[in-house]
């Protein structure tokens, strides 16, 4: 099969002949390049030496960043956001063309998201410091809930089955 036939897919499952545009992605690449133009013009001006990005930040946000991209990607809380992207039924399909296509890939992506997600973040915490921290903190302990909710419950699959193996 040569690669002009050849079956292609995206990140998120959908052919590769989605009805996309490589402008659509352009548009996303451009809109997220100017909000953190953005980010790097206002923290300029209203980040102080006091308030600098250390280690704890970084991982702090990084979990952070975890918990909102999985929200807003996996979660039924974040249907709402995905709903005029993202057919829901059927595993989660992009609706649409073109841009509307293009987020909807997005939108399927926890990656994708978390840079967006991360994007926010950072800039909350640069310009608006203490807003910036208690926002990373709560979804930071909510990441931490996550990995113990899913350790906990790997936990109890591998007690139950040494339970039935006597």
């Amino acid at each position: 099969m040569s690669p002009d036939t050849a079956i292609r897919e995206s990140v998120n499952g959908a052919p590769a002949d989605a009805p996309t545009e490589p402008q659509d992605y352009a548009a996303l690449n451009a809109l997220f390049a100017a909000l953190l133009a953005g980010v790097v013009i206002a923290s300029r001006e209203r980040t102080h030496a006091s308030e600098p990005l250390g280690t704890r930040d970084l991982a702090v946000t990084g979990a952070a960043a975890f918990a909102l991209s999985k929200a807003l990607a996996r979660e039924r809380i974040g249907t709402w956001v995905r709903e005029p992207f993202v057919e829901e039924e059927d595993g989660r399909r992009p609706r649409g063309r073109r841009l509307r296509h293009a987020v909807g890939e997005l939108l399927t992506c926890t990656r994708c998201v978390g840079a967006w997600s991360a994007l926010g973040l950072v800039g909350l915490r640069l310009t608006s410091p203490a807003t910036g921290r208690v926002v990373n903190d709560v979804l930071a302990v909510s990441a931490a809930n996550d990995w113990l909710q899913a350790a906990f419950k790997l936990l109890c699959a591998k007690t139950d089955e040494a339970a039935k193996r006597g």
